[in-house]
C-alpha cells in the first residue's frame, strides 16, 4: 500500500469514529516526531502492537479486500505474569470490503456491531488439515445458540455480537447499502505472528510504498525507546 493511501484511510477513520462518538486514546494521535521522543514508558504500546493497523492483505485493492483496525489494549502470550490476558480492538469495515477467510489457533473473540452499518459474516468449521468442513456451524450470538449451514451467513445489526471460537473459519464485510460498519472485537490475547490461519496464503501486514511522510505510525512501525 502507498503511504498516501494509509494516511487517507486513517484520517477518514478518525472522522468516522468522531461522528459515531467513539473516542480513541491519546496515543492514537501521536506523530512520528512525538514517537521519537518516547522512552520506555510507552513500551506496552510498542510490545503489544497497540494502535493503527491498515492492511490490504497483499491484494492491492484495499476497498475490496482490506481492513482498518485500532488495537486499544492487548496482552502477550509470552507474559509469565499473565497480567493482561485479553485484547480489545475497534474496526472500520467498508461496504463489501472483505476480510478474507481465516481462523485463530488459540484466540476466542467476540465480534460486536458497535452501532453503524450491518456486518455480514460467513462461517465454516475447519478440518484438521485446514480445509472447509461440510458440517453445520454452531455459534453463540449474544448468548443464544444459532446453527447455520457450511458457508452460512450471520448478520449483525447495531448492538449485536457473535462469539467465534478457535478453528472457526470466518470472513466478514459490511452489507451494501447500509453504510460503513463500526465493529468492535473483544478477545483473548491477539498475536498476529502465530495465531492466524488464512484459508489462502496471504500476508497479514502490507508492504508500504513511502510516497509521502506518515501522519501516524502503524502498530508495527514504532521506533525503539529513546532511553
Amino acid at each position: 500500500m502507498k503511504r498516501s493511501q494509509i494516511n487517507k484511510y486513517i484520517d477518514e477513520a478518525k472522522d468516522f469514529f468522531a461522528r459515531n462518538h467513539f473516542f480513541l486514546p491519546e496515543f492514537a494521535f501521536w506523530t512520528p516526531g512525538q514517537w521519537k521522543g518516547r522512552g520506555t514508558e510507552a513500551d506496552e504500546i510498542r510490545s503489544r502492537h497497540l494502535g493503527w493497523d491498515v492492511t490490504d492483505f497483499g491484494s492491492g485493492k484495499f476497498e475490496e479486500m482490506g481492513l482498518l483496525l485500532f488495537t486499544l489494549r492487548n496482552g502477550r502470550l509470552d507474559d509469565p505474569r499473565n497480567l493482561k490476558n485479553y485484547c480489545e480492538k475497534v474496526m472500520v469495515v467498508r461496504e463489501q470490503q472483505v476480510t478474507p477467510f481465516h481462523f485463530h489457533f488459540q484466540k476466542t473473540e467476540d465480534i460486536i456491531n458497535r452501532g453503524a452499518g450491518r456486518l455480514v459474516l460467513e462461517l465454516y468449521n475447519s478440518t484438521k488439515d485446514g480445509r472447509f468442513a461440510d458440517t453445520p456451524v454452531l455459534v453463540h450470538c449474544d448468548g443464544v445458540l444459532v446453527e447455520v449451514p457450511p458457508g452460512g451467513q450471520i448478520l449483525l445489526e447495531p448492538g449485536e455480537s457473535i462469539t467465534l471460537p478457535p478453528g472457526l473459519y470466518h470472513n466478514f464485510f459490511a452489507e451494501k447499502g447500509r453504510g460503513t460498519a463500526l465493529i468492535g472485537e473483544v478477545s483473548g490475547v491477539n498475536d498476529d505472528a502465530t495465531d492466524n490461519r488464512f484459508k489462502e496464503a496471504l500476508p497479514r501486514f502490507s508492504p508500504v510504498e513511502e510516497d509521502e511522510p506518515p501522519v501516524h505510525l502503524l502498530c508495527n512501525e514504532y521506533p525503539p525507546a529513546n532511553r
